[in-house]
């Protein structure tokens, strides 16, 4: 029996055959196109993406009723990214200036926006490079003759396969999924890739990064999937079998029981209520939001409004993207970020600068202060929809009280333009930060002082607080949210807002992740804000809790003194009520 590692994005056990897919990426040659064939290079060209947007809409269509919201919100943004002129109409450009064929003005364009993205530094943006990359292989794949390409075509009825695959997209997961398969594994991929997200909200196991799995593996071998550990099984034997299918039966029946927690407040067993809020990026996604009845939002992410565009979005735009949230929330708590582009950007949002460290340069707060006009607009916009429902206003990367003061002055300028102008707004909108630069974490308690809430995201803050950057393979394994360095920064902000009697919220994906609920709950954090599909498997473990017996616990784990030994205790904590004697 042979074992591969890699890392588990979506939990369950599957016992199956391989389906190895194996697609060779498009290389794509350049030539010139004689003038007198140059619109019908561009009508070729058009075609395509026609081509490339009925087939995400067939998919789309095809999702069944009982899908995740998830499911077609991944496609909409697939679609929204075929749509914009950077990708339909840009490489048209191309062609007719150059005299390009198809493939290579879209691959050079697509070139440009990778590049882009590429220079962010908040991981969950600089993974929409991956969506563009995606869009553009399903354009280009209608450009390239199958036969080329060397595809076998996938069967219609899966039948509970393990595909194998060096990388899969959103709408692969879809369609895939509708052809019953079992799980998935492959060769790239991470825990934030749409791909990932969408594998927990469908239910499928699936592990990544599991590299050389298409090398490994053959066709039709008998795979055990362990998603929740990360671990594939080559020919197991009957033993390991049978241990599996009790394994998974457990699983399922736990499954089960999470859905009848939808409608249960998050009450732990001595009686403290906990926040359980969502994160979103798109309007869209309040479906989600909505299925999982979360308490509000933690985390409204506004870049979407000014990706791939040449000029940002003006303030009737932007008020029309928060009302309709907030609007649809119907009292419940709207946490909306300010704009979190980094330094690789300008105001006019085509232009990108090359720095030599975008993590420590330009970006976030740092940059809207820079570009008040820019930044004004939003802060409008905001304060309008905060007249229709419960808004809360957070700044992004806060490093330094100036930085508050500054933001302060500029929305109370706002706030008198309002009145004068008769735009009625929350006079008492609240304002918080975001922690996540070791330098806040540690003076927490002076922005707390002047702050009405802090959230802490805890993506940057463990980058910057380990010099490490996630998304990197070569350093990535050094990424622990348990180091002890990190965890006494978050217990400081949490102390910190109990000290000034301010919320202290988590949005990063810490907050999603269950083996560190207990945990966080033993610190003092009460509000959780995640991926609605994390939240009814949190809500069951503050359920199961009793957040008295947890402080106690949680205290003896922080006098930890190396790094082994608080994984240890903490996977205690998880497994039964406390540390074990032996690792106490």
């Amino acid at each position: 029996m042979l074992t591969l590692h890699g890392k588990g994005v979506s939990g369950g056990i599957t016992i199956g055959r391989a389906f190895v897919l194996r697609r060779e990426r498009i290389k794509v040659q350049e030539y010139v196109v004689p003038h007198a064939f140059i619109d019908s290079e561009v009508e070729r060209f058009t075609q395509a993406v026609d081509r490339a947007r009925h087939q995400l809409r067939e998919i789309r269509d095809h999702i069944p009723g009982s899908a995740p919201a998830e499911a077609v919100s991944f496609i909409d943004t697939h679609l929204l990214i075929l749509n914009d002129t950077m990708i339909a109409e840009a490489p048209i450009e191309e062609i007719r200036r150059n005299q390009w064929n198809a493939e290579y003005a879209l691959k050079a364009q697509s070139d440009r926006l990778i590049a882009v993205f590429e220079q962010m530094e908040d991981p969950y943006l600089r993974n929409k490079k991956v969506d563009v990359t995606q869009v553009v292989e399903r354009v280009l794949q209608n450009l390239v003759n199958p036969f080329e390409r060397g595809e076998e075509p996938i069967p219609d009825n899966l039948g509970g396969r393990v595909i194998i695959a060096n990388d899969l997209t959103p709408t692969d997961a879809v369609v895939l999924k509708n052809r019953g398969i079992g799980a998935f594994v492959t060769n790239l991929g991470g825990p934030i890739s749409h791909t990932a997200i969408l594998a927990r909200s469908l239910g499928i196991p699936a592990i990544v990064a599991v590299h050389g799995a298409t090398r490994y593996v053959g066709n039709e071998e008998l795979l055990i999937i362990d998603g929740k550990r990360g671990v594939v099984l080559l020919a197991p034997d009957a033993e390991i079998i049978n241990e599996y299918r009790r394994r998974a039966r457990k699983i399922e029946r736990a499954r089960r029981e999470l859905d009848i927690l939808r409608t249960s407040e998050a009450v732990s067993q001595d009686g403290v209520a906990v926040q359980l809020l969502a994160n979103i990026e798109l309007p869209e996604d309040l479906e989600g939001v909505q299925e999982v009845l979360a308490s509000g939002i933690g985390l409204y992410r506004t870049e979407f409004l000014f990706m791939n565009r040449k000029k940002p979005p003006d303030e009737e735009e932007q008020f029309e993207a928060y009302v309709k949230v907030v609007r649809a929330l119907g009292g419940r708590v709207v946490t909306i970020r300010t704009l979190d582009i980094g330094a690789d950007k300008r105001a006019d949002l085509d232009t990108p600068v090359s720095v030599a460290n975008p993590a420590l340069s330009l970006r976030a707060v740092r940059l809207c202060l820079q570009e008040p006009g820019l930044f004004k607009v939003q802060l409008r916009a905001i304060l309008r929809a905060s007249a229709f429902g419960r808004v809360r206003l957070m700044i992004p990367m806060l490093s330094n009280l100036d930085e508050v003061f500054r933001v302060m002055d500029l929305i109370h300028d706002i706030q008198d333009e309002l009145r004068r102008q008769g735009i009625t707004f929350d006079t008492k909108m609240p304002l918080g930060g975001m922690i996540e630069v070791p330098a806040a974490a540690v003076s927490a308690d002076l922005f707390a002082a002047h702050l009405d809430f802090l959230s802490i995201g805890t993506n940057d803050l463990i980058q910057y607080t380990l010099a490490i950057d996630r998304v990197d393979d070569t350093v990535n394994y050094l990424y622990d949210p348990l180091h002890p360095s990190v965890l006494r920064l978050i217990a400081r902000t949490i102390e910190a807002g109990r000290e000034q009697g301010i919320p202290v919220a988590m949005c990063g994906e810490m907050a999603g992740d269950p083996r560190y609920t207990r945990l966080l709950l033993g610190l003092g954090l009460r509000e959780f804000s995640m991926h609605p599909a994390a939240m009814l498997e949190i809500k069951k473990i503050i359920l199961e809790s009793s957040l008295c017996e947890l402080e106690g616990l949680a205290a003896e784990i922080m006098r930890a003194k190396d790094s082994r030994k608080l994984h240890l205790l903490v996977d205690s904590l998880n497994a039964t009520d406390g540390p074990s004697e032996e690792l106490a």
